[in-house]
């Protein structure tokens, strides 16, 4: 690490201190590689802390560690997200990680053969940048809420914390994910609740017993090695699953009956002001959460990486186009579990060993087998972002 003229010089940035980033630091150090970890949040975990009060992990806490640490709690224990946010800070505690929090980066650039950063306002340059930020951050709301009359309360289910925020009268929950599901049955004691949209099914049994212990085991299995992009099945499928909402897990459409929650049609516009669902019904609703999920969006990144829809081109989380840029925790980066907790370790293992050799990958080969990685020159400065470059095939 050196300043150059007019900013700093790191050899290897991960933009994002989560379970992505840390994981993925921890494997960089293993091989030998100098990193910086520059986390936007006053706190590692925070990005678990500030969501809703209540949550818990779906998964059990045996899955839930990264590489190097289980997570300390029962096997078959489900993690609070405060205890999930603190397991990442002591994780980057642990291993002595170089994480530089309330850093945020706010553009990333390439000059002259060097990746540039505009970070907390100063220049900074990197012959490496790892994009660990999580793959949804945008919070989705359809055009149309702008719409909805001043006094209605609205958030996104991103920014709702508990009970306390919202104003007395009914709430209209908009998307049947879990997150809707499970905010609905926590406001149904406070509130009347009315919750919008179809669940995408439901898992058939009881989240959380024994009864369920395997279906853990079965999806893992197939979630970490059956659905990948080195599999005909995983490369059919994992197009088609991303963006799809996960069926319910732990609260399920008889729960939310018994407590009291009316279902009603998808909201599809707003009429005076007023949601309008699907048949031409309009709700009063003095409060409104959009449980409408995320978009993956990277503004900040200006660079020729990405398709016609805004998705970075990559092999397995390696940017042929741009030598030296890498992303991790992608929605389907190579499997179905590249975003989760339980495959957190597998692409950040896979890209450190790259980086590691000093090399790129290869156009995937006919039949989907493992990328190889190519030895690049030892010596001699990198070729500036776009030089003979490959774009990879989606």
């Amino acid at each position: 690490m050196h300043t150059t003229q007019g900013g700093e010089h790191l050899e290897t940035i991960i933009i994002g201190g989560g379970q992505a980033g840390l994981a993925m630091g921890y494997e960089l150090r293993r091989e030998g590689v100098p990193f910086t970890i520059l986390e936007a949040q006053e706190r590692v975990g925070d990005a678990w802390r500030t969501r809703w009060d209540s949550l818990r992990l779906f998964t059990p806490a045996f899955i839930d560690g990264l590489p190097g640490m289980p997570f300390p709690a029962p096997p078959w224990s489900f993690p609070t997200k405060d205890e999930m946010g603190d397991y990442l800070e002591r994780y980057a505690e642990h291993f002595g990680l170089p994480v530089r929090t309330r850093t945020s980066v706010e553009s990333l650039s390439e000059e002259g053969g060097r990746y540039v950063m505009t970070v907390a306002g100063r220049r900074v340059e990197a012959d490496r940048v790892i994009v660990a930020t999580g793959a949804n951050r945008v919070p989705k709301t359809p055009a149309f809420a702008s719409a909805l009359d001043p006094w209605i309360l609205q958030m996104h289910s991103a920014a709702y914390r508990n009970p306390s925020q919202l104003r007395a009268g009914s709430v209209l929950l908009v998307g049947v994910g879990n997150s809707g599901a499970e905010i609905a049955k926590e406001l149904s004691s406070t509130h009347r609740v009315m919750l919008a949209g179809k669940p995408a099914g439901q898992i058939p049994f009881r989240h959380g017993t024994r009864r369920s212990r395997p279906f853990f085991h079965v999806i893992r299995f197939f979630g970490h090695r059956v659905l990948t992009r080195g599999t005909p099945i995983g490369r059919k499928l994992l197009p088609k699953l991303e963006g799809k909402a996960a069926p319910l897990i732990r609260v399920k459409s008889k729960d939310l009956e018994t407590a009291g929650v009316e279902r009603v049609p998808r909201v599809v516009g707003v009429r005076e002001g007023l949601p309008e669902l699907e048949g031409g019904r309009v709700l009063e609703a003095e409060n409104v959460i959009w449980c409408t999920g995320f978009r993956q969006d990277f503004p900040w990144i200006d660079l020729p990486i990405f398709d016609d829809e805004r998705r970075p081109r990559h092999e397995r989380g390696v940017v042929p186009s741009a030598p030296g840029l890498y992303f991790v925790g992608l929605v389907g980066q190579y499997s179905l579990s590249s975003d989760v907790l339980p495959g957190a370790s597998r692409d950040p293992r896979y890209i450190a060993k790259v980086i590691a050799a000093g090399g790129t990958v290869d156009q995937m080969p006919p039949g989907g087998a493992e990328p190889s990685v190519m030895e690049r020159p030892a010596a001699g400065p990198r070729r500036p972002v776009g030089a003979g470059s490959r774009r990879a095939a989606r």
